[in-house]
């Protein structure tokens, strides 16, 4: 069995990576390519799947966290307070939808990795 923190840090900056360029559908596309990566780098089915987890999980609190900043800083130029914070928390909201459908996608990212991987 191949490196399972090496290959959930590995997914995890692919996924965070893909998410920042094309927020939204890059986020779930990163995880799923990430969640691949990660499986071939744990070389077996059951590390790709735990990989593609930790990778799911890790990016959507990192991409959680952009989101309310990102939707934070924006609304207060039209708004002001009120809008920072029902934006903040409705791109928290989003982001989190996201982030769940962006974990599964890494769960079978990292089982077809790990299955691609089997000798």
């Amino acid at each position: 069995m191949g490196s399972l923190g090496l290959g959930a840090l590995i997914g995890f900056l692919i996924a965070v990576v893909m998410g920042i360029i094309l927020p939204g559908a890059g986020h779930i596309i990163g995880a799923f390519l990430g969640g691949i990566v990660a499986g071939l780098i744990t070389r077996s089915i059951i590390g790709g799947i735990l990989a593609g987890f930790l990778l799911g999980i890790g990016s959507a609190i990192i991409l959680a966290i952009i989101a309310l900043i990102s939707f934070a800083l924006h609304a207060p130029s039209d708004w002001g307070f009120i809008g920072a914070l029902v934006s903040g928390i409705a791109g928290t909201a989003l982001s989190i939808i996201v982030a769940v459908v962006a974990t599964v996608a890494s769960i079978i990212g990292g089982f077809i990795g790990g299955l691609l991987s089997r000798r």
